[in-house]
């Protein structure tokens, strides 16, 4: 029988991760389904089998690992996913499946960078007042509300699809999906009198450069620190990682 792995997914990482699987880079043998959330209107599909949607918390995710016979799952889903992490580490510990995280590193400020850290989008939101007037927000379109009551702000908000209310009044929307150019990111800047940039800290290269275009320009940033992680479950930075982890598996099973 081949090694059912489940890939939590939705980020380059996790389509990495499948594509190398499904080309044989990873051990022989191995069914790969790669589980979507749903968020995005148009998802970029990953090789092999896929799901889209919840799974109706920890128990129904552990349903599904026992009536799908997954031998592994790895959580490779966005740094700010938050619950779902929490649900595979629930639900791989109930039906005894081995489980990895794989996150990728989280960003690091470098010399002339402006960070103010902060907890939440909140905490975000009682910053920008004392930082700058035209905010580029590159959060997502999930949770605007926290930005809604600023009215004196003008905001640049980037996202894969359209937000909806409640969100800032003064705001410009401009639909885009990474990775992203620092030239363009600079052009941006520099096109839309940006002067503070709020961001989570997602990590990875796909959406640095709005980070360097702002060191350049002098620019403040607000940086949401990363939500608590599950204890105790492995973790890999990269997907050559988590293909050897795998091996690793195969190796026991053998």
């Amino acid at each position: 029988m081949p090694l059912h792995v489940l890939v939590l997914g939705g980020t380059t990482e996790a389509r990495r991760l499948a594509e190398c699987l499904v080309a044989g880079d990873g051990p022989a043998r191995v069914r790969v389904t790669s589980s979507l959330a749903g968020r995005v209107a148009s998802p970029r599909l990953p090789p092999g089998e896929t799901r889209v949607g919840g799974f109706g918390g920890a128990d129904g995710m552990a349903e599904w690992l026992r009536a799908h016979r997954v031998d592994a799952v790895i959580d490779a889903t966005h740094p700010f996913a938050g619950t779902i992490s929490f649900n595979a580490a629930s639900a791989a510990a109930a039906v005894h499946v081995p489980l990895l995280a794989l996150r990728r590193p989280g960003w690091v400020p470098s010399d002339g960078d402006r960070w103010h850290m902060t907890d939440s989008l909140a905490g975000a939101a009682e910053l920008l007042p004392g930082l700058g007037r035209r905010v580029f927000l590159t959060t997502g379109r999930m949770g605007l509300a926290a930005f809604a009551e600023l009215d004196p702000l003008w905001f640049l908000m980037r996202s894969v699809d359209a937000p909806e209310a409640p969100y800032p009044a003064r705001m410009e929307i401009l639909l885009d999906r990474g990775p992203f150019s620092l030239d363009g990111e600079r052009e941006l800047v520099r096109r839309y009198g940006v002067d503070v940039l709020v961001t989570k800290d997602s990590g990875g290269h796909a959406t640095a450069p709005k980070l360097t275009a702002a060191r350049e320009a002098g620019i403040p940033v607000v940086v949401v620190r990363r939500p608590p992680a599950p204890d105790g479950v492995p973790v890999a930075g990269t997907p050559e990682e988590a293909v050897a982890w795998l091996r690793g598996l195969v190796g026991q099973r053998a």
